[in-house]
């Protein structure tokens, strides 16, 4: 937005400010903090226009009574942060490939994994591209991959990256897991169908129901726990327990931790946790 259009936005008064946080809360569990005022203000002054309303208590009245169950979850996607990469935090899937996969290869049984908060589809692509180039052809492997955004669970399904996001990628694997198409923007790697295959990708609210039965191997919901206050946190790692399997791994992300939580895991290594 530029300065200009900034400038002519509707204010966001203290009221507003407050009944956004508390519809963020109701609706998925995110935990705004103040301060936060002007991120809140950019990110929805233009979701204003575009729905036809002046001011910002026009429409957050409209989003208490009446608005589409579709615009809660755009308010969600707007006001959540997708960052992610192809490799991100390296540590947790040497783990996975060292520890998680031998003893379920050894007994030859069916793998499972959740990405939970995929956003645009780099960690469970990357899962993918690892359990390919490590189980033997035919194993029975399945990943779930869920987001509460929309919008950025439609990015994952088609799974086209730029060069830019592709850094942590090396050219081996572009090679044979990516086809390369050119662009007016430079070029777009695709993911290729045998990837996609192992992966199911799924709209979820972590604050509402979990239609998934697991057992799940491991869950990785890294980076997530942070848009969440402590008793959210608490609530959300006891139902990853109820769904993983035996001596499953939690994975959260290297900035959190379950240490003030109340929890019955097993600490591993930093941001592991077994059942």
């Amino acid at each position: 937005m530029s300065a200009s259009a900034f400038a002519a936005a509707p204010a966001l008064g203290a009221d507003d400010f407050r009944r956004v946080v508390t519809l963020a809360y109701a609706w998925a569990g995110l935990a705004i903090p103040n301060g936060k005022e002007g991120l809140v203000h950019s990110r929805l002054a233009r979701r204003l226009r575009e729905t036809g309303h002046a001011s910002f208590s026009s429409y957050l009245d409209w989003l208490e009574k009446g608005a589409p169950p579709a615009e809660r979850t755009a308010v969600i996607d707007l006001l959540t942060t997708n960052k992610t990469d192809f490799f991100r935090e390296p540590a947790h899937f040497d783990f996975l490939l060292e520890r998680v996969l031998p003893p379920l290869v050894a007994r030859r049984a069916p793998i499972r994994l959740w990405s939970a908060g995929c956003s645009s589809g780099e960690e469970p692509y990357t899962l993918a591209m690892l359990l390919r180039e490590t189980l033997p052809d035919g194993y029975d492997v399945r990943i779930l991959a869920t987001d509460i955004s929309t919008r950025i669970l439609e990015r994952a399904k088609l799974g086209r990256y730029t060069a830019e996001q592709m850094a942590g990628v090396d050219d081996a694997r572009r090679r044979r897991w990516f086809t390369e198409q050119p662009s007016p923007q430079g070029p777009q790697y695709s993911v290729k169908a045998e990837l996609k295959a192992m992966i199911r990708f799924a709209h979820l609210n972590l604050m509402g129901d979990w239609p998934m039965k697991g057992p799940f191997d491991a869950v990785l919901c890294r980076n997530v726990m942070i848009y969440f206050d402590k008793p959210t946190q608490a609530r959300l790692v006891r139902r990853y327990w109820e769904l993983l399997a035996p001596d499953g791994y939690l994975f959260v992300g290297h900035s959190e931790s379950l240490t003030s939580l109340e929890h019955d895991y097993r600490y591993v290594q930093p941001a592991v946790y077994a059942k």
